[in-house]
This record gives structure tokens, C-alpha cells and sequence, in this order.
């Protein structure tokens, strides 16, 4: 059996931020905070994630698999992949998180795909990227 690729995705978030967000959109009582998780916390940050991440590989939208998340001082990281990729010939990016809360957010995308980086900046103006990688 062939490996399985998968599309793996990091996202570096100020904790503060992302409380707000998610007091914004869902419960105006939500603490961020590695020794008080809740299962509606990660309910809620999954929601988030899948409603303001979007991802589309070689045109196709892709299904994002919340995989966890880890706090490190001021900042919570969590993961998500999309599985069962066999080859990146394009990536779309939306990315719309905290632009509700955070008017000025500016959302640093880095890619890593087939050997080749490549960045991108989204904005409030500007919420998505296409690059190619042929």
C-alpha cells in the first residue's frame, strides 16, 4: 500500500486574540487556558477554525481535520491536516480569523510544498491566495 500524504497545517495565534474571537462568536465566558480546557473550548476553536480557514488543493475544497492544539506562554498553536493528498499542484488560502475582532489582523501564511517555500500576507482587503506549484 502506497503511503498516504497529508497537507499538515500550523496556525500561531495570541491567546488574548483568540479569547476575543471566540467570546465574539460564541460564549462571552470562554477562557483560553491550558489547565482548564473544556470540550466546548475545543468544540468552539474547532467551529471556529472550519468557519473562518478554508483550504483548496488542486482546486478542490478540503475537508480540515482539527488534530489538537498546544499553549506555549502567550500563544496557543493548533493543528489541522487534510489527508490523503498524493500530489499539490495548487493551494488555495482563505483566512479570515480574527478579522471580525481585529480589523488590522494581518495573517502570515508560509508554505513548504514539493521542496518550495513560499509566503503570502492576508488582510481584511485581501482573505485569500492561490499559489501553483508546478
Amino acid at each position: 500500500m502506497k503511503d498516504k500524504k497529508a497537507v499538515q497545517i500550523i496556525s500561531r495565534v495570541f491567546i488574548d486574540d483568540l479569547e476575543k474571537a471566540l467570546r465574539y462568536n460564541y460564549d462571552e465566558n470562554i477562557t483560553l487556558d491550558e489547565n482548564n480546557d473544556t470540550e466546548a473550548t475545543n468544540t468552539y476553536l474547532e467551529k471556529y477554525i472550519n468557519t473562518n480557514l478554508k483550504v483548496s488543493i488542486n482546486k478542490q475544497p478540503a475537508t480540515l481535520q482539527f488534530v489538537g492544539k498546544e499553549y506555549d506562554g502567550d500563544i496557543v498553536r493548533f493543528y489541522v491536516e487534510v489527508v490523503d493528498i498524493q500530489n499539490v499542484k495548487s493551494l488555495e488560502v482563505s483566512n479570515e480569523m480574527l478579522f471580525a475582532v481585529c480589523p488590522d489582523q494581518q495573517n502570515i501564511v508560509k508554505t513548504k510544498i514539493n521542496s518550495k517555500q513560499k509566503s503570502f500576507i492576508l488582510t481584511t482587503k485581501n482573505t485569500s491566495a492561490l499559489l501553483n506549484f508546478n
